[in-house]
């Protein structure tokens, strides 16, 4: 049973007493315990596996809850202080990265062994501030099991993550990269570097002014990577497609859009309007470039065929702006 009692301050850890220190443990347990299991639940559709890892880690910070309560009980009875984290000044914080969705997969793995670390670091410190020998040894226990969770973790990995289920987790994990960075980022680029080449080259062959053409590659750039951002976004909300959160997606399409129409649109900040157009050309054929390099790295794209698609396409787009801009 858990008293009422709630501290109205963050109290100094070297205040507590010994049962606020065993309090504290029982509540630390039961939140870890909880994050465990979320982390299952967020991993488990995409990685089976490593959610069964979480799952016995959840399993194991309960049996951890239940030594806690059995001593709080022996020596104090069965009302517990409410006692939580925020309530203790200086105490580690949890971050809520448990909520999202999906979870990235070393990260997680990383923040578990974070947690393992932290918690640790408490039990000895616990310890250190005890005199009764059962409660003592149950704390020195404690930090022993949360020192060896890494050996742990390791032995459940061994037994659920065998080498074709990591390759598929890993996989599956770049795979989500793609659909979710990757892709949408590389067709704003594509979308920002291309279609900006008519209105920017024509702007700027027609009137020769490289202020006022740089003021109409910066609008063009903007309002097509505010435009694609928001198509990205609101087209597919990544449940069903599996491409998953619409605003990451919409946010790597909308700046990388406006990135490929300001490389080519900066040059005319220079007042030369030779060495300005010299340049700006230039950089069309690097950002040309750049996005024939990311088909063939990230989406599997032979050379040929992705030099064929990107240069014969933007080398088209180019040629239009500069000779609509001569009439």
């Amino acid at each position: 049973m858990i008293s009422r009692f709630l501290p109205t301050r963050r109290r100094a850890f070297e205040d507590l007493s010994e049962q606020e220190i065993l309090a504290l443990a029982i509540s630390s347990e039961e939140d870890d315990m909880r994050i465990y299991r979320a982390y299952a639940d967020g991993l488990r559709e995409s990685f089976p596996a490593s959610a069964a890892v979480f799952d016995d880690m959840a399993d194991e910070e309960n049996d951890h809850r239940t030594r806690l309560i059995d001593l709080h009980q022996a020596r104090f009875g069965d009302i517990i202080p409410l006692l939580r984290r925020e309530h203790v000044r200086g105490y580690y914080e949890r971050k809520p990265d448990w909520l999202v969705r999906p979870l990235p997969l070393e990260k997680t793995r990383e923040r578990a062994s974070e947690m393992e670390h932290q918690a640790e670091r408490f039990y000895r410190a616990a310890a250190a501030r005890t005199t009764d020998a059962a409660t003592r040894k149950l704390l020195g226990d404690l930090a022993h099991a949360e020192a060896n969770h890494g050996e742990l973790a390791d032995r459940l990995e061994r037994e659920h993550l065998t080498d074709e289920a990591r390759d598929e987790e890993d996989a599956t994990e770049q795979k989500q990269f793609l659909l979710t960075w990757v892709q949408p980022g590389l067709a704003g680029l594509m979308d920002g570097s291309i279609s900006t080449l008519a209105p920017i080259f024509a702007a700027a062959f027609a009137t020769g002014d490289t202020w006022r053409t740089f003021l109409i590659g910066l609008s063009a750039s903007i309002g097509a990577g505010i435009s694609m951002g928001f198509t990205e976004a609101a087209h597919d909300d990544g449940v069903l497609s599996g491409r998953g959160s619409p605003i990451k997606r919409g946010l790597a399409s909308g700046v990388m859009t406006t990135l490929g129409g300001l490389g080519h649109a900066l040059p005319y900040l220079i007042p030369n309007f030779r060495v300005a157009t010299t340049i700006a050309i230039a950089v069309v054929f690097v950002e040309l470039w750049a996005i024939t390099w990311i088909q063939h790295r990230y989406m599997d794209t032979s050379w040929g065929r992705s030099m064929f698609q990107v240069l014969l396409g933007g080398s088209l787009v180019l040629a239009a702006g500069i000779i609509i801009g001569q009439y």
